[in-house]
């Protein structure tokens, strides 16, 4: 598999779970998940994880798997790249794997006693993506094996960290996110 390919794989194969904790910000408010319980005397996730950011970011997700599964055919052919498409579990636990990893690293913050919002340097950039991946591979074991080749995996390992902190620098420049990270 060439660079161009699995690139283009890695990024096609992550979309879902790239966009989930965006639009979970979009959605914004509501009842938070830990219900405002502590542990240790610290908030178990805190505010920023609700119920709501977690529906509408997986529901988001799994939207945008669907509409990739209908525009395969044609942007495999327009970009040169046999793309692979989403079982029905798949394009669920991609992005809800997204949000649980999130979730997860949250919740690491609040026991190694950091804040909403502080950086946790190279959990918050892949926490996301290791929730995804291992929900993806419990969904559909074989499919996993034959999408996420190791050149996939390696370009999403890298690729993931810079476009996190990229994004990440954009919306705090243009006033949407409070820290750069």
């Amino acid at each position: 598999m060439n660079v161009y390919v699995a690139v283009v794989t890695a990024v096609w194969l992550m979309l879902p779970a790239y966009i989930p904790n965006n639009a979970a910000v979009l959605a914004g408010g509501g009842r938070p998940i830990d219900g405002g319980r502590t542990l240790g005397g610290r908030r178990m996730l805190g505010d920023g994880k609700t119920w709501r950011g977690t529906a509408v970011g997986t529901a988001a997700g799994a939207l945008l798997a669907v509409v990739l599964n209908q525009l395969n055919g044609s942007a495999g052919d327009l970009l040169g790249v046999d793309l692979p498409t989403f079982p029905l579990l798949v394009l669920v636990a991609l992005p809800l794997g997204a949000m649980l990893g999130d979730i997860g690293a949250s919740f690491l913050k609040r026991r190694t006693g950091r804040e909403r919002g502080a950086p946790f340097p190279g959990v918050d950039q892949l926490d996301f993506v290791v929730g995804a991946l291992l929900l993806a591979l419990l969904a559909a074991p074989n499919w996993f094996l034959d999408a996420f080749t190791s050149p996939v995996l390696l370009v999403i390992l890298v690729l993931t960290p810079l476009l996190h902190v990229l994004t990440n620098g954009i919306a705090y420049v243009i006033g949407v996110k409070d820290e750069p990270w």
